[in-house]
């Protein structure tokens, strides 16, 4: 953990968020996103990585980013340049099946007992060894990214609701209260 010091003091926080802000925190898979080098978005579910990203591998660090203490999430630093590793069909499903089989599950299909922090790790470690590895990052390029993600400004949400669309067709401007 010590040579990701230097991030920043990036902090890795729970749930999902509209901006890393000035004093950063994010989830660990906004976190990844920004490391990998795209531009930053929020994450509520996998679904919104990049492609690039594996959504088996990104499932399992936000299941661990979002159930750990505070503490315990710092110790995710130094997965965040690694998640972006999405490899062919049959590969996410060896991963998948491994995860699987490594946490307890009902019939149904449903986690009935936490994984300890450091059992997720684990997991998390053996699924990251599994298929493509993400390109390694140096740990300044890594910085550099979140840097430039802690500095820019902040970027406004856009109004992507349906109403907003249909106006947009028709070219009628939205009314200002």
């Amino acid at each position: 953990m010590a040579q990701f010091d230097h991030i920043l003091n990036w902090t890795l926080k729970v749930g999902s968020h509209p901006f890393p802000g000035p004093n950063g925190g994010t989830c660990i898979n906004e976190a990844a996103i920004v490391a990998a080098g795209f531009p930053y978005q929020p994450v509520r579910c996998v679904d919104d990585m990049p492609d690039c990203f594996s959504r088996t591998i990104c499932r399992l660090a936000m299941r661990l980013n979002d159930e750990a203490t505070d503490a315990e999430r710092q110790r995710l630093l130094p997965f965040v340049a690694r998640l972006a590793c999405a490899d062919k069909r049959e590969v996410e499903f060896l991963r998948q099946q491994y995860i699987e089989a490594r946490t307890y599950r009902s019939p149904l299909g449903f986690d009935t007992t936490p994984l300890s922090f450091d059992e997720g790790l684990a997991i998390l470690e053996g699924a990251l060894a599994i298929g493509r590895q993400a390109r390694l990052l140096s740990e300044d390029e890594v910085s550099a990214r979140l840097v430039r993600a802690k500095h820019a400004p902040e970027q406004k949400s856009v109004d992507r609701s349906m109403v907003t669309k249909i106006k947009k067709w028709l070219g009628i401007e939205a009314e200002v209260a």
